[in-house]
């Protein structure tokens, strides 16, 4: 009796274990009904990506999209604050220093796994229902459908950290309307809620406290089609009132957005602010002034070749702008200043854009060759 009880204790214990180090998991993957959900579990760290993630991810997104069991793929973070707030930079600065090989396999793996969302056969919903920045916009905003939320806070603020807005926004940005795109990556400006769906960058929007029935209905679709998942997400989104009578908050500032970055040169966009003198010129004036000089140049070029390109080679190129990155000094300047130290004030090298020399910006774009990223 007592051997068959502790017997009992022994398997309780167990089982009580995989549950936690399943919940302590950094990311979860599982199977529910026809549906693949991945579950960003870093709640502590806004649920941000590292390598170990993103290896567990791309693997079972190819597997999903062979499975005929599997009809759609949900991706959503944990906590309640972020859906995922960007790459594991800290990780990547700490590797940077000491030359590890960290550098080249999380970049490679970041954008290879983009690059499968991007190709996925299978429809992929993204419920970007909190922070959503950086590596969290590539794990979103290159599926089918990205369902936004009051809560949402989309930036992607790389050129604050001596970085490009990567993970695909040399494809995404320039393809928004006007000059949005543009506008967001060179000033990291912050949208929230509904102007994530106006932006263009988020396809539906869903109050945050509807998203847990959203996914029921979605897990419950029978064998969804494309079309099925598009029309129960348009039946929610046409239901949401929340923020309905809103103006979009870049309304009244879209024709200076679009005459102010449609320039051919960051010299060139600056000279057009200053020349423009309204507040709004001016204040993005004083935001492009704190922003890494070398990540401004390199960002306008990314955007602007990206327009033209598919999201492959957008890829490539983006890897070897992160390599050039990482050899030099605003990255770590700027995570020093704005993650590590937090004293909000880089110093960076070269401190004026007018130091950064066309030489300069055309090396970073050099192929790598038997290193450059393969697809």
């Amino acid at each position: 009796r007592l051997k068959a009880l502790n017997r009992l204790q022994v398997i309780l214990q167990h089982l009580k274990m995989s549950k936690q180090t399943d919940s302590t998991a950094e990311v979860l993957l599982e199977k529910k009904g026809g549906a693949g959900i991945i579950t960003l579990n870093r709640p502590k760290a806004l649920n941000a990506l590292n390598l170990s993630m993103i290896q567990q991810i791309y693997p079972q997104i190819k597997m999903w999209e062979q499975d005929p069991e599997t009809f759609l793929i949900i991706i959503k973070g944990t906590g309640g604050k972020a859906f995922c707030a960007g790459g594991d930079i800290r990780a990547i600065t700490e590797a940077g220093k000491v030359g590890d090989k960290l550098l080249q396999d999380f970049f490679r793996g970041e954008y290879r796994l983009n690059n499968a969302i991007g190709t996925c056969k299978k429809p992929y919903v993204a419920l970007i229902d909190g922070i959503t920045m950086g590596g969290g916009v590539g794990v979103s905003i290159h599926g089918h459908f990205r369902v936004a939320t009051e809560k949402t806070l989309f930036a992607m603020p790389e050129t604050a950290i001596g970085l490009f807005p990567d993970v695909g926004g040399g494809y995404f940005l320039p393809r928004l309307s006007g000059k949005i795109g543009y506008y967001l990556a060179l000033t990291g400006c912050r949208l929230k809620g509904r102007d994530v769906l106006k932006a263009g960058i988020a396809t539906h929007f869903v109050e945050s406290e509807k998203i847990p029935a959203l996914e029921k209905d979605l897990i419950a679709l029978k064998s969804p089609s494309k079309e099925k998942i598009a029309d129960l997400l348009n039946s929610y989104h046409m239901k949401c009132t929340v923020d309905q009578e809103k103006e979009f908050v870049l309304d009244e500032h879209m024709e200076k957005i679009n005459s102010l970055f449609s320039a051919n040169s960051m010299e060139e966009i600056v000279k057009k602010l200053q020349q423009d003198g309204s507040p709004f010129a001016m204040k993005q004036l004083e935001t492009i002034n704190k922003m890494s000089p070398t990540s401004l140049k390199l960002t306008l070029r990314q955007l602007r070749e990206g327009a033209s390109m598919s999201l492959q080679d957008v890829l490539r190129m983006e890897y070897r702008l992160s390599q050039a990155c990482m050899k030099g000094h605003d990255f770590y300047e700027g995570v020093r200043a704005v993650l590590i130290d937090k004293d909000q004030s880089p110093k960076w090298k070269p401190a004026a854009l007018e130091e950064v020399s066309d030489e300069f910006v055309d090396n970073c774009f050099k192929p790598l060759g038997n290193d450059d990223l393969k697809l």
